[in-house]
């Protein structure tokens, strides 16, 4: 099975990577025609466009300003480790160990709106590009249309070398858009974590993220490689609700914390 994350928005560019092990983007003459057209915004026109403070505006021009094609364990980091948020809290891939780690660079892809996929392993330098920003590119209006069945084709061309029959969608739906599934050659299965608030179970936000990166890390340590492996998942009190649940949506409940 291959699975599907989303980024995060914190990153950590300061602490030494948990591996010297890396491998590089295979998007990468992609995300160089992205970097081009950012280079033509101005702090305004960025801190307009993705909603942010002059600050973080600023400090997206810089990096913008200096990113280079070239990548190199002194100019960049490794994705799963330069990434920090809640999925990456669950997943704490600093503890992960090596076979677990190269289980991951085998089966977990990280949906991105400047780099369209990435390995774990991959290494990136330092961006801010979310994928539902509406960037004026020559293939359109956003970056929907920028990636096209960009990524699509390379989860396609995975699962086929690898002979996955699973797509394990762990992403939010902002990334997972960026995906067509009616092209994809393997059934997409999308958990859904609800937490139990008030005396109803619903989705919280901060809870659920945590909760995919978690299964991530269960998938890893556990080999899991079936959807019946899958739903045993039962990190930190989610358990698997069968009502709750279709064949392609499995519900992980939980009781109030």
């Amino acid at each position: 099975m291959l699975i599907l994350v989303s980024p995060a928005k914190t990153l950590d560019f300061d602490n030494p990577p948990g591996c010297e092990s890396y491998s590089m983007p295979t998007l990468l003459d992609q995300s160089k025609q992205l970097i081009e057209v950012c280079r033509t915004l101005t702090p305004t026109d960025i801190a307009t466009l993705m909603k942010v403070s002059d600050k973080i505006a600023g400090l997206n021009v810089a990096r913008f300003s200096s990113w280079q094609k070239d990548f190199t364990p002194e100019n960049a980091k490794q994705a799963v480790f330069a990434f920090r948020g809640d999925v990456y809290t669950g997943l704490d891939a600093d503890t992960l160990s090596e076979a677990s780690l190269q289980k991951a660079q085998k089966q977990l892809r990280i949906l991105s709106g400047l780099y369209g996929l990435l390995k774990p392993l991959d290494l990136m330098q330092a961006y801010r590009l979310e994928m539902g920003t509406r960037l004026a590119n020559d293939r359109g209006t956003n970056l929907y249309q920028f990636w096209g069945d960009i990524i699509t084709d390379e989860i396609n061309k995975t699962t086929e070398e690898q002979g996955d029959e699973f797509i394990i969608n762990l992403a939010s739906n902002e990334y997972f858009k960026a995906v067509k599934p009616k092209q994809l050659n393997a059934q997409v299965i999308t958990p859904i974590f609800k937490d139990c608030k008030n005396g109803q179970y619903k989705v919280i936000s901060f809870f659920a993220k945590k909760a995919r990166g978690m299964m991530v890390r269960y998938i890893l340590d556990n080999h899991v490689d079936s959807l019946e492996a899958l739903i045993k998942f039962d990190t930190a009190g989610y358990y698997y609700s069968e009502k709750d649940s279709t064949v392609n949506e499995p519900v992980f409940l939980r009781e109030a914390q």
